[in-house]
C-alpha cells in the first residue's frame, strides 16, 4: 500500500530521500497535475541547489491575464469566481519571469496555444513531439517520479484510485514499468471533485509509492468557459457535420470548432430538414453532403474528451457501442459543468465512457484488427492556423520557429486515416486572420513551416465550404483550396499559383465561389441562428447572463480597434443613446454605471453602442 501523507513539503521530502537528488519529474498534461506536490518539489529545489529538478510536461495551466481596462473588469470576477482556488504552479510563474534557478528545467511538448511565445527558455526547452511518442522520450531521458492528481474511491474497506483525467501517458510508462523497461516512483493527490472514471485508469492502491490526501490540499480544478461558437467557426462545424457518416467513428480535436461540429450534427439528427436547408444556404455550389439521421449512431475515439461529446451522447449521436462503449478518451478538459456531470453519471452511464492511454486512442499498432473493426467510417476531425495552396498544413507553429502549441496527436491521426478504410483526416481552418490592422489570407501559396506536409493532404475545411484533396493532382489540389479561400485575396493566390507554373494560364475561379465573404456567412446562418438552432454556447456556460451578453459587444469593439476611423461615430452614438435596463446591467457589471472621470465616460458610451452594434449582427 502506498505511504499517506497530509503534507505536501513532507512528500516531497520523502520522495527526495527515495529517489534522490536528481529528479526527473513527469507531470500530465493538463488537468492531471498534483499543483501541491510539484510546488512542494519545486521549492525544495529552489531552497537547494544540489537537487537538479527536470520536469517534462505538456500543457501547463494558467489562469487568464488580462491586459487592459474593459478586460481587467469583465474577467477579474470571472477569474475569481472559476479560478480562485486553484493553486497556480509556482514553476510558471517563474519560467515567465525569467527567474527559473539553473538547478531546475522545465521541458513541454506542447503548449497552451500562443501563451509561451517570445518566452525564451520555454521556446528553446520545448520538444517537438507525436503525443503517442511522448512517452517513450519520458523514459529516455531517466524519468524516475510521475507525480498525478486522481479520484479516489474505498471499495470493500480498501483504496482504489484513478488517473481520471490523464490516463494518456500515464497507462504508457506504467506498461514499460511493468515491462521491466522503467522505473520510477508514482505519487498522487487526491481531488474531490475529480470524477472517478472506471476502466484502465482504474488502479489498486499498490501502484502508488505514495499519497497525498488533505483538506488543506484539495482544490477547484482547472476549468476553462466555454467560449462563444463565432458565425466563421459555425460554418466550419456544419461543413465538416456534412462529412460525417451514420454508423461511422469520431474524433474531435481541441477547440471551439469541435462544439460547432458536434452541435451541427445534434442538429443534423434531430431537424435533417432545417440541417439540409443551412447547408444549402451556406453551399454555394450545390456541394454534396450527408443530412440523415444518426440511426446506427457513431462511436467516439478521440484523445481529447470534452463537454460536446456529452452532448453528443444525450442527443442519441454518440451510439454505436464497441465492446459496451460509445466513446474511448485519454486526457479530458473543460468547464465546472462537465466535470458535475461526469461525477453526476450512474455507474452504468459512466462505463460507456472509458479513459485509455493515447498509445489506444492514436495508434492502430497492439490489438490492430479489433481497432480496425471497430474504426469504420472514421473522421479524424483537427484545427489548424493556415494551410497552403498545394495542401500542406500548418498547426502547431510558426516560420520563425516560434511554438504556438504543439502537433500534439494530429500526425498521428492523419497516419490513421490513410490507413483505415473509408476514413478521412478534416483539417479545419478559419480562411482569415487579424495581424494587428491588417487582415490575412490563411490560405497561403507557400510557408516557412509545416505540420502535416502536402504528401498527407486529405480534406480542408473552412468556412467558405470543403477542399477534398486526396489523390489529386497539384493543380487540382490548387484550384479546390481556392474555391475556400476568402475572396479578398483570391486574386493573388492565383497570380502565385500562375507564376509558379501550377495553374494554367487560363484558369479562373468559378462565379459560384467568388463571393466567398464574411457577410454571406453571416446571412446563410442568420435563420439558424433566429431560430435558436446555433446557439452561441451549445452546451451551456458559466458565465452569468449579463456577462453572456457583454462578450459579444467586447468583441465587437476588439475588431473595431482594427479600424480606428470608425471609432468616433460609435463613442458619438453612445453619448446620444440612454440604456435599456438590459444594458444598463452590462454597464454596471463592468463598473461603468456611474463613471468617475472622462475616461470611464468615454468606455461607458462604446460599450453602450457596441451592446447595440451587436445585437443588431
Amino acid at each position: 500500500m502506498p505511504k499517506l501523507f497530509s503534507d505536501p513539503e513532507a512528500i516531497a521530502e520523502d520522495v527526495i530521500r527515495d529517489v534522490g537528488t536528481n529528479l526527473v519529474v513527469g507531470l500530465p498534461l493538463g488537468l492531471g497535475k498534483a499543483n501541491h506536490i510539484v510546488n512542494a518539489l519545486y521549492a525544495r529545489a529552489v531552497a537547494d541547489r544540489s537537487i537538479r529538478l527536470t520536469f517534462l510536461s505538456a500543457l501547463t495551466l494558467e489562469k487568464p491575464r488580462p491586459s487592459n481596462l474593459l478586460e481587467r473588469r469583465f474577467i477579474s470576477p470571472v477569474i475569481e469566481r472559476l479560478f480562485g482556488g486553484y493553486p497556480d504552479l509556482a514553476y510558471a510563474d517563474a519560467l515567465r519571469a525569467n527567474e527559473l534557478p539553473p538547478n531546475i528545467e522545465v521541458i513541454e511538448f506542447f503548449f497552451l496555444a500562443g501563451r509561451w511565445l517570445h518566452v525564451p527558455s520555454a521556446q528553446q526547452n520545448y520538444i517537438s513531439a507525436n503525443y503517442t511518442h511522448a512517452s517513450s522520450y519520458l523514459l529516455a531521458r531517466g524519468l524516475n517520479v510521475v507525480t498525478q492528481l486522481v479520484a479516489k474511491r474505498v471499495v470493500d474497506g480498501v483504496a482504489r484510485y484513478s488517473l481520471s483525467c490523464n490516463t494518456d501517458t500515464t497507462l504508457d510508462v506504467l506498461r514499460a514499468r511493468a515491462e521491466g523497461l522503467a522505473s520510477f516512483k508514482l505519487i498522487g493527490q487526491v481531488n474531490s471533485e475529480l470524477p472517478f472514471m472506471p476502466g484502465a485508469g482504474d488502479l489498486p492502491g499498490e501502484e502508488f509509492s505514495a499519497v497525498l490526501e488533505s483538506p488543506e490540499t484539495d482544490f477547484p480544478l482547472f476549468a476553462p468557459p466555454s467560449e462563444p461558437v463565432t458565425d466563421t467557426k459555425y460554418a466550419i462545424g456544419l461543413h465538416t457535420a456534412g462529412l460525417v457518416r451514420d454508423g461511422g467513428t469520431l474524433q474531435i480535436g481541441i477547440g471551439q470548432v469541435g462544439d460547432a461540429l458536434a452541435q451541427g450534427l445534434i442538429l443534423r439528427h434531430r431537424d435533417s430538414a432545417q440541417f439540409a436547408a443551412t447547408m444549402k444556404r451556406l453551399s454555394p455550389a450545390g456541394q454534396s453532403f450527408e443530412t440523415g439521421r444518426f440511426e446506427k449512431g457513431l462511436y467516439g475515439v478521440s484523445e481529447m474528451l470534452f463537454e460536446a461529446f456529452l452532448g453528443l451522447i444525450d442527443a442519441g449521436v454518440l451510439k454505436r457501442e464497441v465492446d459496451g462503449v460509445v466513446l474511448h478518451g485519454a486526457f479530458f478538459l473543460g468547464p465546472k459543468s462537465f466535470y458535475r456531470a461526469l461525477c453526476d453519471m450512474s455507474q452504468d452511464e459512466i462505463a460507456r465512457i472509458q479513459m485509455m492511454p493515447v498509445s489506444f486512442t492514436n495508434e492502430l499498432y497492439g490489438g490492430e484488427d479489433e481497432k480496425r473493426r471497430a474504426r469504420v467510417d472514421a473522421r479524424f476531425v483537427n484545427n489548424a492556423m493556415m494551410a497552403t495552396l498545394l495542401g500542406a498544413v500548418i498547426s502547431d507553429g510558426l516560420e520563425n520557429g516560434q511554438v504556438v502549441s504543439g502537433v500534439g496527436g494530429q500526425y498521428n491521426f492523419v497516419a490513421q486515416a490513410f490507413a483505415l478504410t473509408g476514413a478521412r483526416s478534416i483539417l479545419t481552418v478559419e480562411a482569415t486572420r487579424w495581424a494587428g490592422s491588417r487582415l490575412e489570407s490563411n490560405i497561403r501559396w507557400s510557408y516557412g513551416h509545416e505540420t502535416i506536409p502536402r504528401h498527407l493532404r486529405d480534406i480542408v475545411v473552412t468556412e467558405y465550404g470543403v477542399a477534398d484533396l486526396r489523390g489529386k493532382s497539384d493543380a487540382d489540389v490548387i484550384a479546390a483550396m481556392l474555391q475556400v479561400a476568402d475572396s479578398r485575396f483570391q486574386g493573388e493566390l492565383i497570380r502565385q499559383a500562375k507564376d509558379a507554373g501550377k495553374l494554367p494560364a487560363n484558369f479562373e475561379i468559378p462565379k459560384a465561389y467568388r463571393q466567398n465573404t464574411p457577410d454571406r456567412i453571416v446571412d446563410a446562418l442568420r435563420p439558424a441562428r433566429q431560430a435558436g438552432h446555433l446557439p452561441f454556447f451549445p452546451f451551456g456556460s458559466d458565465f452569468t447572463e449579463v456577462e453572456q451578453r457583454l462578450i459579444p459587444a467586447l468583441q465587437f469593439l476588439q475588431e473595431l480597434q482594427r479600424s480606428p476611423l470608425r471609432l468616433p461615430a460609435l463613442l458619438w452614438q453612445g453619448f446620444m443613446r440612454h440604456p435599456e435596463p438590459a444594458d444598463a446591467e452590462c454597464l454596471a457589471r463592468l463598473g461603468l454605471d456611474r463613471p468617475a472621470n472622462w475616461s470611464e465616460r468615454i468606455y461607458r458610451a462604446l460599450v453602450s453602442a457596441a451592446l447595440v452594434k451587436s445585437q443588431a449582427n
